[in-house]
């Protein structure tokens, strides 16, 4: 048996946004700020600037009162076009990422056991295909199986398309990706790994000594600058130990109001029987024309958030569990392919959906080997040889992944990061329906082509009543 030399450690949370090809220097910058990340950074990202929502207010002539047009037409066809063209990108139709998101998903979040589970197949996906860049023969291979991608040229030509469809920071969407690289002191890396997954993952890299507090408190501010501090608390438990050969960090921080906002008035106390019993708390009411899903086991309604995606919510019925629709297609044909679904009316629906903040920590390690990504946690088997030369040994100790999605009347607010260390209803009536989500229930947040940004089972939503 070959002595292990260390621990690679791997950590991901989310995406930032690839506006050309892996090439340049130019994505890069010393931080000048007094983060405590600031004492060990060697180069970081800088990513592109975004053309801004132009909001109707700021094209109103201060001193004449008058409409501004002709400026308002400007700014508005700069922020229309720099969304339109990324819609050609041939990941936006979501196929690639159709096959991972649908076993990924139900390997992370069936049998909930009671307890919330969130998790982002986006989020994974990117932290995943960083892992393919740094590892080779079948450790490679069993991760662009999993990820169903022939080649790793193909995978990152993906990964990128992926993070410009997903990225948006232009003042109506915030939907940030960001990567970063921790490297060990005193130990030589491949320094042609190291450049590509800057260029290609915008990746900033910082250096120190693996396992100190410094250190680990440098990652965790990184962490929750990047994830708006949505996950302070789980980021506290992320360290880096003295046998860690490296870090790669990567984040996911999405906000994004409702096209339709719910009246704060309008929030009432309700009753959600959850797994364990009543939970009294605040549920949200609207009224509004959508269409209108079902199949024999579940019902429907997607709410859509304003330039942006939209929030499917699913609800089994009374005597079905949501792991027994989440074991089946048809809620996955619906997200992927609603357009073409056969049982679905346009009509007034009475939404009530019960205010939630749910987040959850999930071991991937385990998952991940079911899913077939096997030698990478194995020390005698596990190539990360694109890493460095002594390499020997070296493999992935563990996989955390953690998510949070908080919803209220104003919209969504979600954060996710994974941390690797070397992971029927009826037919409705025609013309209204009430739509009470006052059990437990699956849900997905779309980008705008449809991208799973995060997924979730909502078994407790809290019961806090403002």
């Amino acid at each position: 048996m070959r002595k292990r030399k260390g621990i690679f450690a791997g950590l991901t949370a989310a995406a930032l946004f690839l506006s050309s090809g892996c090439a340049g220097t130019e994505r890069f910058l010393i931080n000048q700020t007094d983060s405590p990340e600031n004492e060990y950074e060697l180069a970081q990202a800088i990513y592109p600037e975004m053309a801004p929502y132009p909001e109707e207010t700021k094209f109103i002539d201060e001193k004449t009162g008058e409409w501004m047009e002709e400026e308002y037409s400007a700014a508005y066809d700069a922020w229309r076009g720099e969304k339109r063209d990324v819609m050609d990108l041939p990941e936006a139709n979501g196929k690639v990422l159709e096959g991972f998101s649908k076993r990924s998903i139900r390997q992370f979040l069936l049998d909930s056991s009671g307890e919330n589970q969130v998790y982002s197949p986006v989020n994974v996906y990117l932290a995943l295909a960083m892992m393919a860049e740094i590892t080779e023969g079948e450790s490679r291979q069993q991760i662009l199986n999993l990820l169903e991608t022939d080649s790793i040229e193909t995978l990152r030509t993906h990964g990128e398309n992926i993070w410009k469809l997903c990225y948006s920071n232009d003042g109506a969407v915030t939907s940030i990706l960001a990567n970063s690289l921790w490297l060990r002191e005193g130990m030589n890396y491949h320094q042609d790994t190291l450049d590509l997954l800057a260029r290609c993952y915008y990746a900033s890299s910082y250096q120190g000594e693996m396992g100190t507090e410094g250190y680990d408190q440098a990652l965790q501010s990184w962490l929750n600058e990047q994830t708006g501090g949505l996950l302070k608390e789980q980021a506290q438990g992320i360290k880096l130990s003295p046998e860690s050969v490296m870090a790669l960090a990567s984040t996911l921080y999405y906000r994004a109001k409702w096209q339709n906002e719910f009246a704060q008035e309008d929030t009432e106390e309700g009753i959600f029987y959850g797994p364990d019993g009543e939970i009294h708390c605040p549920f949200m009411n609207s009224s509004y024309f959508s269409h209108y899903y079902w199949d024999e086991e579940f019902a429907a309604a997607a709410l859509g958030l304003n330039e942006s995606g939209q929030m499917w919510l699913i609800l089994p019925d009374e005597e079905v569990t949501v792991d027994e629709i989440l074991r089946k297609e048809a809620v996955f044909d619906l997200i992927n392919s609603s357009e073409t679904w056969e049982n679905t009316s346009y009509l007034r629906v009475n939404l009530s959906l019960p205010r939630f903040d749910a987040a959850s920590e999930i071991s991937l390690a385990e998952g991940l080997k079911a899913l077939g990504v096997q030698d990478i946690f194995d020390g005698e088997k596990a190539d990360f040889s694109p890493l460095a030369d002594s390499s020997d040994g070296v493999y992935l100790s563990q996989a955390q992944h953690a998510s949070r999605v908080k919803v209220d009347e104003k919209g969504v607010e979600a954060a996710s990061y994974t941390v690797m260390t070397v992971s029927g209803a009826a037919m409705p009536p025609e013309e209204e329906v009430d739509f009470v989500l006052n059990r437990p229930f699956f849900f997905v947040i779309t980008s705008r082509t449809g991208l799973p940004l995060f997924a979730g089972i909502v078994n407790q939503p809290g019961n806090e009543v403002s």
